[in-house]
């Protein structure tokens, strides 16, 4: 049987302090990852949990970028400085994303050019 007593304090305080930094990353990750879709226009080719994703990823990059530059031992998302550089780091990671989707840059395609071989597509009306 499980006896709650029987757990270390310490161990306790370890596993909250976790949780709590595991809820902080997702949440401030989930908001980083909304602030970068506002900010870069266009379509998005993800959905919510890509925005999750990249919101995570671009925190952990973004803080470990700026911890690295401004030689800071810890920085959160949730300081104003560790906000914007996440935002900064999904920002980044969600160009990458796009560019990597397609969406950004289409290889081998011109709009403006359209050869003279090129099939001429019909659309076929639809019997009412």
């Amino acid at each position: 049987m499980f006896d709650p007593e029987m757990i270390d304090p310490k161990l306790l305080k370890a596993m909250d302090e976790t949780a709590h930094a595991m809820l902080e990353w997702i949440g401030f990750g989930t908001l980083v990852g909304l602030t970068a879709k506002a900010i870069m226009p266009g379509r998005d080719p993800g959905g919510a949990v890509v925005t999750l994703v990249i919101g995570i990823a671009g925190c952990v990059i973004g803080c470990g970028i700026a911890m690295y530059a401004f030689d800071s031992p810890r920085l959160t998302p949730i300081s104003t400085l560790g906000f914007f550089a996440s935002t900064g780091g999904a920002f980044i990671l969600l160009a990458l994303y796009r560019l990597m989707a397609g969406r950004v840059v289409r290889e081998g395609i011109d709009p403006d050019v359209i050869p003279l071989d090129a099939p001429r597509r019909r659309r076929r009306r639809r019997a009412a």
